[in-house]
């Protein structure tokens, strides 16, 4: 329609949402005669405040949302408003936008949200009659009506209780999903206190100077648990899958989870058999430590193989990362699916299904978004045992006297070795030309490369320039992609 900027902003709100009462439409006829203009006349009462896109539409009788409209016109906004008074207002359709059928239409004032504010009574659109016409009906046609009415009455009952049996149905379906989701809560607080119980015996050992090869026990210890975590995720995944069948599989998952709930008992019991051994390991650790004195001497010449075996371990924390960062990417395609869903909810009828799933999904998204903030505390915690670990083999009495050299025999390090111990194996220091090589610059978004000569300003200007803020929200990114999507989602509220 030419008239119309745009389609009006329309919502699948339902009936017993609606406020009918906050605008009143006057002198509605009984039918208008096709082929000519109509005016309609409606007041805005105390109760509503008028906005820009505010609209009033032609819709049939029987309509459920506002997406059903036949015409509209955009209504005009009231030029004097007070918060006390009612305002008349009117607006005319073109007789060539108006239905050309003998079915019932009303009037209908729409807010900018989609919700409706006011109806008027039916009318038609026909041409005028001089007579009415009347029927008469015998006394078998009256009977045979009242029978058809009983039972249309009786089929509208049968209707009702199995309508109600629905909505036993459906409350009970959601009981047992609220009930399984408030196991599964429970469930990983569990998860969180063995693992907070693993931390503390962790922190126990390394008070232990020299148990070097508990040390290598845990970084095995904590690979088991990454793996753990990467079967976890795709349980995960698999869950995600079956929450979109119908709600017959709830079972299913209640089953799952009391077997989950079993093998987590059975991993308490593990752990707590652990923690008994590392208990009766320190009592043996506190007796042995004389004699670890006397092996200290013997352990400093096997440093040099510890000293590979420690960059193995910088390697496998690498790996870590890049598994971190492959988590990270499913985030994001997670993100998108949810992005997606969210667009096409707006655009399907009666999608309370649709907006379960919706929720279960970012529930699940949600559980995704902490198991990734967990990984990325076990590789923090992981660096922070590496680092202690190196600390400790610096701080060792014999170990320094006997590394110790004349500094003017010592080769300077680079930056990239400065927390090694013994400097980065791959480093020739022995070339004097390698002091001459200039320190460079690399931006984190476009991987531009800079040289040592531009300043700090110029280098954070560079990298905020691929910074984009979103003018609606708090959030900012460095990808244009993901930022027009972003974008686009806020055009759609």
């Amino acid at each position: 329609m030419d008239e119309t900027l745009g389609e009006p902003p329309t919502s699948a709100v339902f009936l017993d949402n609606c406020h009918f009462s906050q605008v009143i439409f006057n002198n509605v006829e009984k039918f208008y005669v096709p082929g000519g203009d109509i005016t309609c006349y409606y007041t805005l009462t105390q109760h509503i405040a008028p906005r820009r896109k505010d609209w009033v539409g032609i819709f049939r009788v029987g309509w459920k949302t506002t997406r059903e409209y036949y015409t509209f016109m955009w209504a005009p906004f009231p030029v004097d408003l007070s918060g006390d008074s009612v305002v008349q207002q009117q607006i005319q359709f073109r007789a060539y936008y108006l239905p050309k059928d003998d079915e019932y239409y009303q009037f209908c004032y729409v807010d900018e949200e989609g919700v409706v504010r006011g109806a008027s009574v039916p009318f038609q659109f026909r041409a005028e009659t001089e007579d009415d016409i009347l029927v008469v009906t015998t006394q078998g046609e009256v009977e045979e009506i009242e029978q058809q009415n009983k039972d249309l009455l009786k089929e509208n009952k049968e209707l009702k209780e199995s309508c109600l049996c629905l909505q036993k149905q459906n409350l009970g379906l959601q009981e047992e999903l609220r009930l399984a989701q408030e196991k599964m809560k429970e469930l990983e607080g569990e998860v969180c206190f063995l693992q907070t119980g693993n931390l503390e015996l962790r922190r126990a050992q390394e008070l232990q100077a020299g148990e070097m090869s508990s040390a290598q026990m845990n970084l095995a210890s904590v690979r088991e648990q990454n793996l753990t975590l990467g079967k976890e995720n795709k349980e995960l995944q698999k869950g995600l899958e079956s929450l979109r069948s119908s709600c017959e599989k709830l079972e299913l998952e209640g089953n799952f989870l009391k077997e989950e709930n079993k093998r987590l008992m059975e991993q308490n019991g593990c752990r707590e058999r652990e923690l008994q051994q590392f208990k009766e390991h320190n009592q043996e650790v506190s007796s042995e430590k004389e004699q670890l004195e006397n092996r200290l001497k013997t352990t400093l010449d096997h440093m040099d193989q510890l000293q590979s075996q420690v960059l193995n371990q910088e390697k496998e924390m690498e790996s870590l990362v890049r598994m971190d960062h492959d988590k990270t990417e499913q985030l994001e395609q997670l993100k998108e699916e949810n992005r997606q869903l969210r667009i096409t909810v707006t655009e399907q009828h009666q999608n309370r299904d649709l907006a379960k799933e919706l929720e279960e999904k970012n529930h699940l998204f949600q559980i995704l978004e902490r198991k990734k903030d967990e990984i990325d505390e076990k590789n923090l915690r992981l660096r922070q045992e590496n680092n202690e670990l190196l600390m400790r083999l610096s701080e060792s009495s014999d170990y320094s006297a006997r590394v110790a050299v004349p500094l003017a025999q010592v080769p300077t390090r680079p930056p990239e070795s400065a927390d090694l111990l013994f400097g980065n194996p791959y480093y020739d220091s022995l070339e004097s030309s390698a002091v001459n090589v200039p320190s460079v610059k690399k931006c984190p978004l476009c991987h531009e490369v800079f040289s040592d000569d531009i300043g700090p300003r110029q280098y954070e200007d560079h990298v905020r320039s691929h910074i984009l803020d979103c003018p609606f929200c708090d959030e900012t990114f460095g990808d244009k992609q993901v930022y027009d999507d972003h974008m686009y989602c806020h055009s759609l509220e």
